[in-house]
């Protein structure tokens, strides 16, 4: 028998459900790829993931939506995006009420429940827009959970429309918000954000607003961007930082982690491969003990590689994502249908089940 090489301690303090230390996670990141998956698949049957309904641990979920970017224009500049434009730039825009509404119909006609809800930083778009467009979504598309406007966008928001953070939130609720994403993220360390995008708002802000989301009883989901300047340390800083507002708040849905896409960006960075991805992911998932749900990212992995996520404790293989704009920008352009989710997820054993924002299962 092949002894393991992860250490002893920190292996039986995962497997037992207890709580690891940044510094055993730094460990945890240099053990062999299969081992740790091993883990991070023990950590996700203790946090009964994808214990539903009574169905079991072999229910994978999956939800139906569309990625709606309502505007392009951004004066933000991040160095990793390819997919913002100024208003000098012929092909900016700043969809209608009618063209967005157009999008959600052909979402609700293939049985989506949710629309992921962002666009760039416009400096001249006013509270009305938003709040009349939330309005007018909630009204005409009732069934519709919109999942919307990151903590960048929302610090944005305060700082144009010159009101108190918390103020926009709760009135961006009042009129139709259901959830927000946890777009933004990147890495949650100042040098990196200041290096990568130093017009975005810092750590603290971005967290913020989610800890004023949560209170409000707004949900979110929580992200990072990995694989472009920031060291191990930084990847863990990340986590250990969104582990302690889940500790405060209980407010984060699901954790989602993705590599860098360089295509067409001014952010140069050698790309990392799946390995690193599947490491990544395995080791958020032992690390981020209270958290329920964990996504695969084939969006940006490919398919193949998002269902070999699921062993690697992914519960969830994300969202049929109707439309994306913002990672295809970056030369990423993966597309499956809900039958070939319903497959790949299959394919491993599991069983597929649609669901909600909050996980509710939908079949």
């Amino acid at each position: 028998m092949i002894q393991s090489l992860i250490d002893s301690e920190i292996k039986a303090k995962v497997l037992d459900g207890a709580r690891i230390t940044p510094e055993e996670a730094k460990q945890l990141y240099f053990a062999p790829l299969t081992e740790l998956g091993e883990l991070a698949n023990a950590r996700r049957l203790q946090r009964k993931a994808s214990d539903y309904n009574g169905h079991g641990n072999e229910i994978v979920t999956y939800i139906i939506d569309r990625n709606i970017n309502y505007t392009n224009v951004c004066n933000v500049y991040c160095k990793f995006c390819a997919f913002m434009r100024t208003e000098r730039d012929d092909d900016h825009y700043v969809l209608d009420h009618e063209q967005i509404s157009r999008k959600i119909r052909e979402l609700e006609a293939i049985g989506g429940t949710q629309i992921l809800l962002q666009g760039g930083h416009h400096p001249k778009l006013t509270i009305d827009y938003y709040l009349e467009l939330l309005t007018h979504i909630r009204a005409n598309h009732p069934t519709i959970n919109i999942h919307g406007f990151s903590p960048p966008e929302f610090n944005h928001f305060a700082e144009v429309f010159h009101l108190p953070l918390e103020e926009v939130i709760r009135r961006f609720k009042d009129a139709g918000l259901g959830s927000i994403p946890g777009g933004g993220g990147e890495i949650l360390v100042d040098k990196i954000r200041n290096a990568i995008a130093p017009l975005k708002c810092d750590s603290d802000h971005w967290l913020e607003v989610m800890r004023i989301a949560h209170r409000l009883g707004l949900n979110s989901s929580a992200t990072m961007m990995f694989g472009h300047v920031e060291s191990i340390d930084d990847r863990i800083e990340h986590l250990r930082r969104l582990r302690e507002v889940q500790d405060e708040t209980h407010g984060f849905t699901a954790f989602i982690c993705w590599t860098f896409q360089p295509e067409n960006t001014r952010l140069k960075a050698p790309p990392v491969g799946s390995h690193e991805y599947l490491r990544m992911q395995a080791l958020s998932r032992v690390f981020l003990d209270n958290f329920d749900n964990v996504q695969s990212s084939w969006v940006t992995q490919g398919p193949k590689i998002g269902q070999v996520a699921l062993q690697y404790g992914a519960n969830d293989y994300g969202s049929v994502m109707m439309e994306e704009n913002v990672v295809s920008a970056a030369g990423t352009a993966f597309r499956l249908t809900v039958g070939e989710i319903q497959k790949a997820i299959s394919e491993l054993g599991y069983e597929p089940h649609q669901r909600d924002n909050w996980y509710r299962l939908l079949n």
